[in-house]
């Protein structure tokens, strides 16, 4: 992570406390289940990684600074190549207009950052994400802290110590793939 987006340099963040959200705990809010149902929303997965990343790091009068420099999304650009880094994608009039990434490694997708120009479109974004992790059997989303907008989904704290157990344990599963077969 950058202090800020023209920062050069990258410090590595280990919260004391982990957000998490355990997948059989995934709760979706009514409201939003009724927005899921009209299907506003085409959801691509893969298929514009550098364009959610560049979103991501936009800065917008919500969120007048980004811990996404340059560097980071080089980086990150590069792990996507290399089929470690993803991307759930909002689409609607072909035109991006939500989406969040992260990285996959074991049975664990690494929660990065999201954005959302529409109403909803990141939320269902992440409902997405939950459902394609639950059918390849991922066994965690780390979202590494935890924010309002993720509490409402089901994401706790635990410790580090808990936290560094439930990741061996998903690190060790190779055979579980993000790749949207």
């Amino acid at each position: 992570m950058a202090n800020s987006d023209d920062s050069s340099e990258i410090a590595w963040i280990r919260p004391i406390k982990r957000g998490i959200l355990p997948l059989e705990n995934f709760h979706i809010p009514k409201s939003l289940k009724k927005v899921i149902r009209r299907g506003i929303y085409d959801i691509r997965i893969n298929y514009a990684f550098e364009e959610v990343i560049s979103s991501c790091a936009q800065k917008t009068q919500d969120r007048p600074n980004t811990w996404i420099n340059p560097t980071i999304q080089k980086l990150y650009v590069d792990l996507f190549h290399m089929g470690y880094a993803h991307s759930i994608e909002a689409w609607k009039e072909k035109k991006l207009v939500g989406g969040l990434y992260g990285i996959s490694l074991g049975a664990i997708f690494f929660g990065e950052s999201m954005f959302s120009r529409m109403d909803n479109a990141s939320k269902i974004c992440l409902t997405h994400l939950v459902e394609h992790l639950k059918k390849r059997q991922f066994l965690l989303l780390d979202t590494q802290f935890i924010t309002n907008h993720l509490r409402q989904f089901g994401t706790i704290e635990i410790s580090h110590n808990k936290y560094a157990r439930i990741l061996q344990n998903a690190l060790k599963h190779s055979e579980v793939s993000f790749a949207n077969h």
